[in-house]
């Protein structure tokens, strides 16, 4: 299932920072408070731009708590995860 329009607000400028990058964002909602954010590499994505994950988790977990009174838990997956 897609994810919500205020979980989709409330990682906008995530999703404009990554695609400055290369990159897009897909977000969807599996179970009750399930977040899966996929981040996948476009063709001339830039490898080195992509910080590490704890600290990307970080950016969604911090822009969720702003905008939510009860954020979902976030499954992060990045590139490199091959899924």
């Amino acid at each position: 299932m897609a994810a919500s329009p205020a979980i989709t607000a409330a990682l906008a400028s995530l999703g404009t920072m990554l695609e400055a990058d290369g990159y897009e964002l897909e977000l969807r909602e599996e179970g009750a408070g399930l977040l899966v954010a996929q981040i996948k590499a476009g063709p001339d994505a830039c490898e080195d731009c992509l910080v590490p994950k704890d600290m990307m988790r970080g950016y969604f977990d911090s822009a969720l708590r702003k905008a939510l009174d009860a954020p979902p838990d976030v499954e992060l997956i990045y590139p490199a995860d091959n899924r």
